[in-house]
């Protein structure tokens, strides 16, 4: 037999079940919603204060011109270096000159050196000799040079005074003597002193004798009689 027939109603306005949102997406809303509120926390509460417009704009004004600042010094370090380079190749370049002219100096000095041990002695001798004189009269001057040398090898030079007695005839043809201005010399191994003294008017020089001594009116260190050529 067939079982028993129940009787379902119909009824003709019925209406369908409303069925809530599913889980998973009532997760993922809840998920969104406290990232954002997470998020708007972390910039109101714990980041610095959002820059309005004039801010911005003056900020990037002030890194603009720092900027620029930044490229003005490296363009003023970098022309300071050149020159530094520059000085640095001057350097070396007047390095290497003053070498050389060191080299030449005591080149010079030795040729020196080797001409004045060709001279004749001072026939006179004493602590300094007078190796060679060279006299010469102008219009009423006397143009002199005169070498002078001592045994000094290491030793320290030695301070004195050099004299000009000059003979000859004055205006009026007697035969007289004038005594220039001592002058300082300081005497190494060899020493030359130059100049030009002033004569009386009318005086016309024959000879001269050089006296060397160790202060105005001391001991004579030497002595020699030269012409006036």
């Amino acid at each position: 037999m067939l079982g028993e027939f129940k009787p379902v109603e119909f009824d003709r306005y019925g209406r369908r079940r409303r069925r809530g949102l599913p889980r998973w997406l009532v997760l993922l809303l809840l998920g969104l919603a406290v990232g954002v509120a997470g998020v708007i926390y972390v910039q109101e509460q714990l980041l610095p204060p959002r820059l309005s417009y004039d801010a911005s704009t003056r900020l990037r004004q002030a890194y603009e011109q720092a900027d620029a600042e930044r490229q003005r010094l490296a363009a003023e370090l970098a022309e300071a270096h050149g020159r530094l380079d520059a000085l640095q190749a001057e350097r070396k370049t007047l390095a290497d000159q003053l070498a050389a002219s060191r080299q030449s100096v005591e080149q010079l000095r030795a040729d020196v050196a080797a001409l004045v041990a060709a001279l004749p002695p001072d026939p006179r001798g004493g602590a300094v000799a007078v190796r060679a004189g060279r006299f010469r009269a102008g219009s009423g001057t006397l143009a002199y040079e005169v070498l002078l040398t001592r045994d000094a090898a290491g030793g320290r030079a030695l301070a004195g005074q050099m004299q000009l007695v000059v003979a000859g005839r004055n205006d009026r043809g007697v035969e007289t003597s004038v005594t220039l201005p001592p002058v300082a010399v300081s005497i190494g191994t060899h020493h030359s002193v130059s100049g030009e003294a002033a004569l009386p008017a009318g005086f016309a020089p024959q000879q001269v004798t050089v006296r060397i001594t160790d202060a105005p009116g001391g001991s004579l260190l030497g002595s020699r009689v030269l012409y006036v050529r």
